[in-house]
């Protein structure tokens, strides 16, 4: 059984929370059907990062979204599923590329197989994805279709690498809104759709999903160097120890080298030369919690959350704004 984290929403509403719990049931259960197969095999390859769990938090922006329509509405559900196993697809793929051996606390797929597996595994849940999507009707995919040209649109840009010339935070923030962004807009869509939601509230809700899913991966970014724990899904600083250029060090590299900053030139040295040590690793945490690049990267983040608040009133009050309203708050509150 999976071990499903669900991203923090804390709703106050007993009748939002039942329906919320009844619709996650639902996908989860629908995620585990659309990863049978008839090989024994491919089954256990398909279902092994769901089995390690994670935070639903596409889902879940599916299943909020729907409140401002029918939420019982027969393709909210499919829809959820196709967000999550879209996601979880990628995984997959990324785990190869960045040759990771642990994914949400467990071996990843190319880990416990090889990358041979672990890609083709990938691509059998998009095929399922696919599958489940072409029984929404043809513009839900067109939404799927979109937002899986911008996911694969940010890895190749993630892959490339800023260009000379290119601002390396814009190309960060492009990059997330491929990998990231994407699929929560179509989230946001694809669950205001399916629900029979009017057209403009269809176009605030996507929106939404766009800057609530960029300030999410920021926040990510942010738990990568504040957190003690694994919070954050995978083992703080791991993106220092990778060498990868997330926003917090994109914002130092920014500042001119300050001798009057406490341990500025140190930790700059530290991410020139490469942090592959554990002693290494824990002392360029400890620069840069300390760092003022660690509160303007703070200060993007929530911006991007304030953004997401801001789109959605027009919204008529209910439930299910407010809970979209503390899914902001609690983006916001990762990054402290």
């Amino acid at each position: 059984m999976a071990v499903v984290r669900p991203f923090g929403l804390g709703v106050q509403d007993e009748s939002l929370e039942s329906d919320i719990k009844l619709g996650m049931s639902a996908v989860e259960q629908s995620l585990l059907e659309a990863t049978k197969s008839d090989t024994p095999f491919i089954t256990e390859a398909a279902q092994h990062l769901l089995e390690a769990g994670g935070k639903r938090f596409r889902p879940l922006v599916v299943l909020l979204a729907s409140q401002f329509g029918d939420p019982n509405a027969p393709g909210v559900v499919p829809a959820g599923c196709v967000v999550e196993l879209t996601h979880v697809a990628t995984l997959y793929h990324d785990d190869v590329m960045d040759e990771a051996d642990l994914r949400r606390g467990a071996p990843s797929a190319n880990a416990r197989w090889d990358n041979s597996l672990a890609i083709l595994t990938g691509d059998f849940l998009f095929s399922r994805a696919s599958q489940i999507v072409s029984g929404l009707g043809p513009e839900a995919v067109r939404i799927q279709a979109e937002a899986f040209e911008r996911l694969v649109t940010g890895q190749i840009l993630e892959t490339a690498g800023a260009q000379p010339g290119d601002d390396p935070v814009q190309h960060y923030l492009e990059v997330l809104g491929g990998k990231t962004s994407s699929l929560v807009a179509a989230a946001g869509h694809l669950g205001a759709l399916m629900a029979g939601a009017d057209p403009w509230v269809v176009e605030i809700l996507t929106q939404y999903g766009e800057r609530i899913g960029l300030a999410f991966q920021l926040a990510d970014d942010i738990l990568d160097i504040t957190s003690e724990s694994s919070e954050s899904g995978k083992t703080p600083g791991t993106d220092l120890r990778e060498g990868v250029p997330t926003l917090p060090v994109l914002r130092l590299r920014e500042m001119s080298p300050d001798p009057a900053v406490p341990g500025d030139l140190r930790l700059r040295e530290l991410l020139d030369t490469g942090v592959e040590s554990d002693e290494d690793l824990a002392e360029a945490l400890t620069l840069l919690r300390a760092h003022p690049a660690l509160r303007v990267a703070r200060e993007d983040t929530l911006r991007y959350a304030e953004e997401a608040r801001s789109l959605l009133a027009p919204l008529p009050e209910c439930p299910a704004k407010q809970a979209l309203e503390r899914l902001c708050d609690t983006v916001a509150l990762r990054t402290m």
